[in-house]
């Protein structure tokens, strides 16, 4: 099924309503999935149409905000894993954000059902090199990064 929504605009429902959409993403343009939880009815949630408009009128600002997170994510895992002391290929040593940077794609913007948090609510997925199998996923709560981890905390 597929409908026009005046916001998110021609999506498409297979257990979630999706499409393929093209995004600036730090100077380049990125192809995305937007996911929007809703049922089949293809009615959502006044809070969904904000946290999305909101982000969307942010996104230039916000994308710089996502990477000292995400580094910090980075470090902390590999710290966990032991691979600051033993080496290991996936998970290089990494200092900077232009690094990190370097290590991720963004895949795609969910946005959730709006009744799990307080506030404007978003999942922000992406690709990174050094976990293929579980990605990377950042949950934005009113526009700032709340929770990094796998991507099914963005989903």
């Amino acid at each position: 099924m597929k409908i026009n929504d005046p916001v998110f605009g021609k999506i498409e429902y297979d257990f979630v309503w999706s499409k393929d959409t093209t995004i600036n993403f730090l100077g380049n343009e990125v192809e995305i999935a937007l996911m929007v939880k809703g049922d089949e009815t293809g009615q959502f949630d006044e809070e969904q149409y904000v946290a999305y408009t909101s982000l969307m009128q942010n996104w230039e600002h916000l994308q710089q905000s996502f990477l000292q997170p995400i580094l910090d994510y980075y470090k902390q895992e590999r710290h966990e894993l032991g691979y600051d002391i033993e080496v290991n290929e996936n998970y290089p040593l990494v200092e900077t954000t232009d690094q990190i940077l370097e290590m991720i794609s963004l895949d795609g913007i969910v946005v959730p059902y709006a009744d799990i948090f307080e506030g404007r609510d978003i999942g922000i997925t992406f690709n990174c090199t050094w976990d293929i199998e579980n990605g990377l996923g950042l949950r934005l709560l009113n526009e700032k990064v709340d929770e990094v981890g796998y991507q099914d905390v963005a989903i």
